[in-house]
């Protein structure tokens, strides 16, 4: 029987409690039990008890004569409510289904069902993905568990994927990304969250938002199960695992860090001089820290600030594919859509090109520089209050600065995480952001399994959230 909650326990013991007679089954009724204790954390837009109980029951019965099954076998995994699962509707956080015009399961979710993982549920998202802070007027917002006092934002958009992992319903948590959607959650709600190179992991049988800038990641509270999981879903690893045993070696001791200072300005209390002591311990570790300059990161934001190219690209999703859901969306998105869909192609493709420079002038900055890595805190402010975004140009606002330094990994196309790093002068998570080279993913995670030798599990670092305390 298991006793822990799922949060309290690392992977080895998520793994041992797997492997005992039954052992997902048991985790399965655990989770069960835990979702509708925490229920009105409104992590899960749905979850299907039965369904639950017979993939856990599949998972035990594939253990007893499949010795070679992978690791994740039975794992309880939350997904975000953009990815297309068997046996229940994706909703994308619109008030309709839209199944028919997403096909059948991707290849992501194909993978992890592979090796016989045990879904728990859907867990809520932002409307069709666009939105950092979390909130939905179609769906009670997920509340994050660091606050005991008053509801908090979960971050966005895979806005119930962090508060499913602390709750002790999921161990690892399905997300996307297009400015920050895996990273801000993940740091809002004190997890680690991996972002992959755009065009890496397949993105089909997920709703999508921005064609060009769309990625699949994952969350979890120990950087091993992103790992596991990375083995399992990255078409390259899965493929030649002998890559992930020459890549990941676990040191800090050399990397060279750049610490890209425009992100620590303007950061409200506490957050930046946590970034710094976990920085400083990381340099004690062997890393080499040296600040950088980096002008693409500065064009990112401006080019962010006008909208990007994901805006142009909802607007035409919405126009051509989703045009019964056009007079529902969120009314922090309707206030901007019409300027959003009178874009003119020629800006669109302008857009575009100045992705494709600012990508190439990164890429040769950093290698100038001899640097693997930039840094900087995740997120530049405190999760907000859910009142205080409920006004429109308070969200606007909120919702820039929330994604303010995420974005740019996603405009420069890089790959990386998020790991929790301390508490801001509120208390509250703060997340250091390392950021690679595009295409360097299995480096990435090589260096989150160094980093959290370093500076510890989230509930290491962190203890545990007020709202889930026993």
């Amino acid at each position: 029987m298991i006793t822990a909650p799922l949060f309290s326990l690392n992977w080895r013991d998520i793994y041992h409690a797997l492997q005992q007679p039954n052992g997902s089954q048991a985790m399965a009724e655990q989770v069960l039990a835990a979702i509708q204790e925490t229920r009105d954390s409104n992590a899960y837009r749905r979850v299907d008890p039965d369904r639950v109980r017979a993939e856990a029951a599949a998972a035990d019965a594939r253990r007893k004569v499949d010795s070679s099954a992978s690791p994740l076998l039975g794992l309880p995994v939350s997904v975000k409510d953009l990815f297309v699962v068997e046996g229940y509707d994706t909703m994308a956080g619109t008030p309709k289904p839209l199944d028919k015009h997403l096909g059948g399961e991707g290849t992501v979710v194909r993978s992890l069902r592979n090796v016989n993982v045990v879904v728990t549920g859907k867990t809520h998202t932002v409307e069709f993905a666009f939105g950092g802070i979390g909130t939905n007027p179609h769906y009670p917002t997920p509340i994050n568990p660091w606050d005991l006092a008053q509801a908090r934002v979960p971050g966005g958009s895979s806005s119930g994927a962090g508060v499913s992992l602390w709750s002790g319903t999921a161990a690892l948590a399905l997300g996307s990304d297009t400015a920050g959607s895996v990273r801000v959650p993940a740091s809002l709600n004190g997890c680690i969250g991996l972002k992959t190179t755009h065009g890496r992991w397949a993105l089909d049988g997920i709703a999508p938002l921005s064609p060009s800038l769309d990625t699949a990641g994952i969350l979890a509270l120990d950087a091993e199960i992103i790992a596991e999981a990375f083995k399992v879903i990255d078409p390259e690893v899965n493929s030649d695992t002998s890559i992930s045993h020459r890549a990941w070696p676990g040191v800090i001791d050399g990397v060279r860090i750049g610490v890209l200072r425009s992100g620590f300005d303007d950061t409200e209390a506490g957050i930046a001089e946590a970034t710094e002591r976990a920085l400083k311990e990381l340099e004690a570790a062997g890393a080499v820290l040296q600040d950088i300059e980096l002008p693409e990161a500065a064009d990112a934001l401006e080019l962010f600030k006008v909208g990007g190219v994901a805006g142009i690209e909802f607007a035409g999703l919405i126009a051509n594919q989703f045009p019964d859901w056009r007079e529902t969306l969120d009314p922090n998105v309707q206030q901007r859509f019409k300027s959003i869909e009178q874009a003119t192609a020629i800006e669109y493709l302008r857009r575009l090109n100045a992705l494709t420079a600012m990508q190439q002038g990164a890429a040769r900055r950093m290698a100038a520089a001899e640097i693997d890595v930039i840094a900087s805190p995740a997120v530049p402010i405190s999760p907000p209050t859910q009142q205080e975004v409920a006004e429109g140009d308070r969200y606007v606002n909120r919702n820039m600065l929330a994604l303010r330094n995420t974005v740019v990994g996603n405009f420069l196309k890089l790959s990386g995480f998020t790991i929790p790093c301390g508490k801001d002068a509120l208390n509250l998570p703060v997340g250091l952001m390392l950021m690679a080279r595009g295409g360097a993913d299995v480096f990435a995670v090589g260096l989150l399994l160094a980093v959290q030798r370093v500076l510890g599990k989230p509930y290491d670092r962190l203890g545990v959230p007020p709202r889930f305390k026993k």
